[in-house]
């Protein structure tokens, strides 16, 4: 066990809390809960900061609740979006909630049995019960139109002139409710989340103390900026996505790889576990030699494992070794046609039929008759640079352009991948 709060406040993890909040803390194993908007069937990176949360506040010895909101998620919260959200049906919701739940799994213990075991609800579980008279009767008459008004998320939509609907306006209410309901059946006394819900957040302990004279306690995180003003989690891709399907591990290892050491020095602390000894002996390290990138690849290497495995985080390093660094043909060859496709994404691509690979006598012909002028315009360009020493397939360098080409062996029994220089690439294909 630890500090929760001491934790958080050096890995720059607070934002804003109520009065008395450590004290609370202190007093013994609380629980606390953070929520998650199933927009999507998997969590991206931005969501990252509040997963890390629930997992240090297990570490510290209290019960995290991760909140998937099947009925929150049907409104799109406002909180400073600058126009509202498509609707999601049932099916959808359901879908995305799934896809959500196992990735909580890899960061929260929730055996049973435990007195902090991890729980995972579904606001839609209570929400579906009520009907409309009696949510603004049990719920709505405690709340002033003046309080739901002077939130700075509600009022910025307001003054930017694009309006707010009421399904919109109601959003604070559902997700106060959710607070007061976990509070009153789970004893749930705290609710964690970013630094844009805490309007949402304190409605929730307004909730409480109204309805039940109760005290409640909320901490608020960051949002995670980048040192160049640019949006956290984009690439020119779109979003980092925990789901292999989505953003492949490979990207997703190279999205650390490639932070700046400015953000580097504050992404190692919010996400990842390593003490805080570890980390400034590690910033030690990178200051004496910043081009070794050390706190870029322990990044990396932790939050891959965690997100993904082991087993392929060693497939992204490989993966990577192999563009930017000194690689073999077993590295070549030990990537899944996966990862050898995600390494060379873009690269100019020959096409041959099995037929005329058997039928092609040399290296020589392979490349330049069958290269079908992709990869050198003529026999005598690719003789030239052979004989040089400046072409290698599947990075075994090439010295004699009359080499037999079915001395060659194919990656993943359809590919070979042959190197021009020092960085250009292209991939012969071989179809079945």
């Amino acid at each position: 066990m630890n500090n929760f709060i001491e934790e958080l406040r050096w890995r720059g993890m607070v934002q804003d809390m109520t009065p008395d909040l450590e004290e609370h803390l202190n007093k013994g194993v609380t629980s606390a809960y953070l929520g998650f908007d199933p927009t999507a069937d998997s969590l991206h990176i931005g969501h990252l900061v509040g997963v890390m949360t629930l997992l240090h506040f297990q570490r510290s010895g209290h019960k995290p609740v991760a909140l998937v909101g099947g009925a929150t998620g049907m409104i799109g919260d406002p909180s400073f979006k600058s126009a509202e959200r498509n609707l999601l049906d049932k099916e959808t919701l359901d879908k995305n909630i799934n896809g959500i739940k196992n990735q909580l799994g890899k960061f929260l213990q929730f055996e049973d049995g435990k007195a902090n075991a991890a729980e995972l609800v579904n606001n839609h579980d209570w929400m579906s019960q009520f009907s409309f008279l009696d949510f603004i009767r049990d719920v709505g008459k405690h709340i002033t139109v003046n309080y739901m008004m002077s939130k700075d998320s509600v009022k910025r939509r307001l003054d930017e002139g694009n309006g707010l609907s009421f399904t919109e306006f109601t959003y604070q209410l559902i997700q106060g409710y959710d607070f007061y309901h976990l509070w009153k059946h789970k004893n749930c006394t705290m609710q964690l989340g970013g630094s844009d819900q805490w309007g949402n957040i304190v409605t929730g302990t307004e909730l409480i103390r109204r309805k039940e004279g109760g005290s409640a306690f909320a901490l608020t995180v960051p949002l995670i900026t980048k040192a160049d003003g640019t949006k956290f989690g984009k690439t020119e891709g779109g979003s980092v996505w925990l789901a292999p399907e989505k953003t492949s591990p490979y990207h997703f290892y190279q999205f650390w790889l490639n932070v700046s050491d400015e953000d580097a020095s504050k992404y190692i602390r919010i996400f990842t576990t390593l003490d805080q000894e570890t980390i400034e002996n590690l910033e030690k390290e990178h200051v004496e030699a910043p081009h070794l990138r050390l706190l870029q690849k322990e990044i990396a290497r932790e939050i891959t494992i965690m997100v993904h495995s082991e087993e392929e985080y060693q497939m992204a390093l490989k993966a990577s070794s192999i563009l930017f660094g000194k690689s073999s043909t077993e590295d070549l060859a030990a990537l899944d046609e996966r990862t050898f496709l995600q390494v060379f994404d873009g690269v100019p691509q020959v096409e041959l039929s099995e037929e005329e690979y058997k039928t092609t006598e040399t290296i020589l012909d392979l490349l330049g008759d069958k290269g079908q002028g992709v990869i050198f315009a003529s026999k005598g360009e690719a003789r030239k640079l052979i004989q040089g020493g400046g072409v290698s397939i599947n990075k075994s360098k090439i010295t004699d352009p009359n080499q037999t080409s079915d001395s060659l062996e194919l990656l993943q029994k359809k590919y070979l991948l042959v190197q021009k220089g020092k960085k250009n690439y292209f991939i012969i294909k071989i179809a079945s």
